[in-house]
């Protein structure tokens, strides 16, 4: 059995925008998989509509996790939330993706510098004579 919280992560929702019943409930892992085999309509609208959990929120906006807290957001945004986020970008927000750009494209570069270490160091030897 597993506790609310751990379901709702895994089915990435934000557990307080679930029903009572679920919040109270803990699931086994069967219960788990019958609700994303056929979720129930409140489940497909909290996907749908949100309030999203944070990592679904940054996900969303382009931004990392730590860039809505540098934002101080700290309450769970809506799919019009975020849509009017995206429309309208705050500075925070360009800066945030900005950043997060970077580092992905850093990680990117130390992901091949280290792929191509590990190819040359797996390469035979050359025969010198």
């Amino acid at each position: 059995m597993m506790k609310p919280l751990t379901a709702a992560n895994k089915l990435g929702i934000y557990l307080p925008a679930a029903p009572e019943s679920f919040q109270n409930t803990p699931l086994s892992r069967a219960d788990l998989e019958a609700l994303r085999t056929d979720p129930p309509e409140w489940l497909t609208e909290l996907r749908r509509t949100g309030p999203f959990p944070r990592d679904v929120t940054a996900r969303k906006l382009g931004v990392s996790n730590s860039g809505l807290s540098r934002a101080q957001v700290s309450d769970a945004l809506t799919a019009d939330e975020i849509t009017a986020l995206l429309a309208d970008p705050p500075e925070w927000l360009v800066r945030e993706r900005e950043n997060y750009a970077e580092v992905l494209k850093e990680n990117e570069r130390i992901a091949a510098k280290e792929a191509e270490r590990r190819a040359a160091t797996n390469r035979p030897a050359k025969n010198r004579t």
